[in-house]
């Protein structure tokens, strides 16, 4: 499980030792060379860090090297901290004059003691990064060797194929005819069109692009029909070779790119084809336009499907408007479900395990990928205790369900650059179905340090501002409420917020009525309700959490 806050943290102290606001104070305190060399090793250990945290899943001794850096960083931010504010307020006294350095030394009591003390502090955080760099070597931990927003990812996910039967597909009849309307529609201007699905992980859009592959009308209508799962890396000659052994069942001869792309342009030229490319991240424009090009030479009534999870994708490659694929209705939810849960033909269900089903089907959201994996973990599931349990539970907190929904939701937090995954793991102190407050939520990450600007022009909240809008058009929020003509409300899917809990459960935490979920270690809370006796019974519980760095309430007024 990846640590994005810690990430957001660590380069926060990177900023802060080369901070304008620290480099003169060190020279006066004799602590340059340890801020140099302190910011070298926080260095070092952040280009490891990714690493670390994909191991730290099956290396319990990584993991617990991350829970000791973890504390390190931390005490290393307050202590940076305690340093910025001590500078700031000598520099208010002093009229931000710096000539005279000394008046730094005597503008308050026992301003060389505070000097000697905070010198010993930071030798020693120093020497306590230096031990942690040092236990790193026995884990054989891989550099990152460029950013993590631009790394190749290569996850685990199966490749896809077109084909469907009709009776897998459940509640898709009217997705299914919105998307065959728009490939039958010839009357366009360009020769070939481009038609995006979107939505989040495990909504079916895989499923509903087969459905509409494998309809008759649409086999009947295209000289061509070829179906390419892209998935994690968009190589081009990777995918020309992959629509080449599609559209003519051979796999092409080894050739380099220029031989390949004259067989591409062979294979479609003037023909009607469809192409699926299924699975897209890709969101680099030049990209797509490389691969565009070659596909322009089919004949009028051409079409390419793209399925994406990622409004940046579509927008780079879609023609006409985006459809926005949505979750199940409860009534198709419940279909769903029943499929999954209850053996074939059987007629009658016990009228108290339907309603608990129903609600069940409330926590998926209508999404089928969540509703399948619960069907078939109720399959076995014989009892209403035993169904009962699975309502009660948080969809995370049941290992059949963790392991076959999370993976397939993690995908699209993997591809974040990592500046927006702690930004995304933040949002997990709200409760779900909360409102959030555009504005406030990116006060809320300034404050933590989380939002990084390379241009001292740009006003950091603009900044945060398109850092909100990237996560909205990757599907983290939905859009909810307007405010005087603008978007200024937003809730995250449900299963989105179970993916923001788990990925953050660490330092984020959303305090349960009882406050028994409250770690010592935990340095965000929330409070999804507002009751006073609550933290006048609590309060001894609370106070334990002594490293806090948010404390907010967060309720539904």
């Amino acid at each position: 499980m990846a640590d994005a806050i810690l990430y957001g943290v660590v380069q926060t102290i990177i900023e802060s030792l080369g901070s304008s606001t620290l480099q003169p104070i060190g020279s006066i305190w004799g602590v340059k060379d340890d801020l140099e060399k302190m910011k070298n090793t926080v260095l070092a250990i952040q280009a490891v860090l990714q690493d670390a945290e994909e191991q730290q899943v099956e290396n319990h001794q990584v993991k617990h090297w991350l829970m000791n850096l973890r504390d390190a960083v931390y005490d290393a931010d307050d202590l940076l901290s305690e340093f910025t504010t001590h500078v700031l307020q000598q520099k208010v006294m002093d009229g931000d004059k710096i000539v005279k350095k000394v008046r730094i030394f005597f503008s308050s009591s026992n301003p060389v003691v505070f000097g000697f003390e905070m010198a010993r502090k930071l030798k020693a955080m120093r020497e306590r990064f230096n031990d942690i760099s040092n236990d790193r070597d026995q884990f054989q931990l891989k550099l990152v060797g460029c950013p993590l927003e631009t790394r190749v990812l290569t996850r685990g996910r199966d490749q896809t194929h077109s084909f469907v039967t009709d009776e897998e597909v459940i509640g898709r009849e009217k997705d299914k005819q919105a998307i065959i309307d728009l490939l039958l529609d010839f009357d366009v201007e360009d020769n070939v069109s481009f038609i995006s699905i979107v939505g989040i992980g495990g909504l079916g859009k895989t499923t509903l692009a087969q459905y509409v592959f494998n309809d008759e009308k649409v086999q009947t209508q295209f000289e061509l029909k070829i179906w390419v799962c892209v998935s994690d890396v968009f190589d081009i000659k990777t995918i020309v070779e992959m629509i080449i052994g599609s559209a003519t069942g051979e796999k092409p001869e080894n050739l380099v790119m220029d031989p390949l792309q004259n067989e591409l342009r062979r294979t479609l030229n003037q023909k009607k084809y469809l192409l699926i490319l299924d699975d897209v991240w890709n969101e680099d424009s030049e990209n797509w336009c490389n691969l565009k090009r070659l596909l322009m030479g089919g004949a009028k009534g051409s079409k390419v499907v793209i399925t994406t999870r990622t409004n940046m994708v579509a927008e780079i490659t879609s023609t006409i408007s985006p459809y926005f694929l949505k979750g199940l209705s409860r009534d198709q939810s419940w279909s769903l479900l029943k499929k999954m849960a209850f053996k074939k033909g059987q007629e009658t269900i016990n009228s108290n395990l339907e309603a608990i089903g129903m609600d069940i089907v409330e926590k998926c959201q209508g999404v089928p990928l969540a509703i399948r994996t619960i069907g078939k973990v109720l399959f076995f599931k014989k009892t209403e205790d035993e169904w009962l349990y699975i309502k009660n539970t948080k969809l995370t907190d049941v290992t059949q369900l963790k392991d076959g929904i999370m993976p397939v939701l993690k995908l699209s937090y993997d591809y974040l650059p990592s500046h927006l995954k702690c930004c995304f793991a933040y949002c997990s102190l709200f409760p779900k179905d909360y409102l959030i407050d555009k504005l406030t939520l990116i006060q809320l990450w300034i404050s933590q340090g989380f939002i990084q600007s390379s241009e001292e022009s740009h006003e950091v909240e603009h900044v945060a501002n398109e850092y909100f809008m990237e996560l909205l058009w990757r599907s983290f929020f939905q859009e909810a409420k307007e405010h005087g003509g603008m978007n200024r409300w937003f809730k995250m899917h449900d299963l989105i917020h179970d993916l923001a809990q788990y990925i953050s459960k660490i330092d984020c935490i959303l305090v349960d009525s009882n406050a028994k979920n409250v770690k010592e270690k935990g340095h965000h809370l929330s409070f999804p309700f507002y009751n006073v006796s609550f933290f006048e019974e609590n309060l001894s519980t609370l106070v334990k959490a002594n490293k806090l760095r948010t404390f907010i309430l967060a309720y539904n007024k």
